[in-house]
């Protein structure tokens, strides 16, 4: 069965300067729509000035995957819907964190640290070199993902020691990065994902794609998996149960 991806933007970019909106005339969101609805996947999108920053919970329920994209408006996002996402990725949704999301309020709820990091914009190369090939976000990927223009992001980045990492870039500045990194959260999988900024054509690239489209199914929810309870429970062996000095 095809799996739903919801593609979030801030789409404030797209519509406040010239040079993006050449890049992007329909926003990025558009683009990973429509490059994730070649490769078999249902899309849809939303965008920060829908309601309820179009992520309803009957959005978010029929959501198998969502992606985030955001930069200009992170203190804009209500804070209930980053509840909201973060109980959908805790019980099973997949998320993409994509570029500056590393600063979103979704991102930073789910890795508990500041997210913050160093930052240049030179329109320089950078590299994506695959450090674990058998993954399979890097699925039909060569050794490295080579970008002519991208804005520079360097260590220390402060987020926790990731379950995998999958890609760590070079840039020609000489600063190297953590640009993709897989996580657990609850039953929900993570996967942060670094080039994307809004000046540079990254979304256009066919391996850029082809690593979102890898991405969602891996982070796509695992209807194989156990069911998992929680709370007061029955025993399984037989024990004496009549201990009555619970304060419950």
């Amino acid at each position: 069965m095809s799996k739903t991806i919801t593609v979030w933007n801030e789409y404030v970019h797209e519509r406040n300067h010239d040079e993006v909106a050449e890049i992007y005339p329909d926003g990025i969101h558009a683009i990973i729509a429509d490059a994730l609805a070649d490769r078999g996947f249902e899309t849809r999108t939303a965008t920060l000035d829908e309601p309820e920053h179009g992520l309803s919970e009957e959005v978010l329920d029929g959501t198998d995957v969502l992606t985030w994209w955001g930069h200009a408006a992170h203190d804009e996002v209500e804070d209930e819907v980053v509840r909201r996402v973060k109980e959908r990725v805790l019980d099973g949704m997949g998320l993409l964190v994509l570029h500056s999301a590393h600063f979103s309020k979704i991102f930073k709820k789910l890795m508990g640290t500041t997210c913050g990091l160093k930052w240049r914009e030179a329109a320089e190369t950078e590299r994506l070199w695959v450090t674990n090939p058998a993954h399979p976000i890097v699925d039909g990927i060569d050794e490295y993902i080579e970008l002519p223009e991208a804005e520079m992001y360097g260590e220390h980045f402060d987020i926790p020691e990731p379950d995998t990492l999958v890609f760590n870039s070079w840039f020609e500045g000489g600063e190297v990065f953590r640009s993709g990194c897989c996580y657990q959260r609850g039953r929900g999988r993570v996967f942060y994902f670094r080039p994307g900024h809004e000046t540079y054509p990254v979304y256009h690239d066919d391996d850029i794609q082809r690593v979102l489209a890898n991405a969602c199914d891996w982070a796509a929810p695992n209807e194989d998996g156990p069911d998992i309870e929680r709370g007061n429970s029955e025993p399984i062996e037989s024990i004496d149960t009549s201990d009555e000095r619970s304060v419950h």
